[in-house]
């Protein structure tokens, strides 16, 4: 079970950080951040590995977007700054079930998902 908080409303070149409080112990899982316009598919965000070793952006976001991880909090964060319009979205965390060996953006392969969170950045 997960369920993220810290959605908002804010104005473009804001920072807002979202988090995603796992309910059971989550150290063995890669997590990802995925977020979803309204008319769009979902699209991924950003990853990390379970022992914090490896992280991965997607280019809209690298350099504006952090990712991270709490284990002894069972939470996942999403600190974002330099928020840009085109950023509004309703943003999920997931955790990968399959084949999580690698780095993967590949939504099949997450088999648990938060409820998301609502991000709107005004111009």
């Amino acid at each position: 079970y997960l369920e993220e908080s810290g959605g908002g409303l804010v104005q473009a070149g804001a920072s807002l950080r979202i988090s995603c409080k796992a309910a059971n112990p989550f150290h063995n899982y890669v997590m990802s951040w995925f977020r979803q316009a309204p008319g769009k598919e979902r699209e991924f965000v950003a990853y990390i590995d379970a022992l914090v070793r490896d992280t991965v952006y997607s280019d809209s976001v690298k350099g504006r977007f952090t990712i991270s991880r709490d284990n002894g909090k069972n939470t996942l964060y999403l600190q974002m700054d330099n928020l840009k319009p085109e950023d509004t979205a309703v943003y999920f965390c997931a955790a990968c079930t399959r084949d999580c060996q690698d780095f993967t953006s590949e939504l099949s392969r997450y088999g648990y998902w938060g409820q998301g969170t609502q991000v709107t950045v005004s111009a």
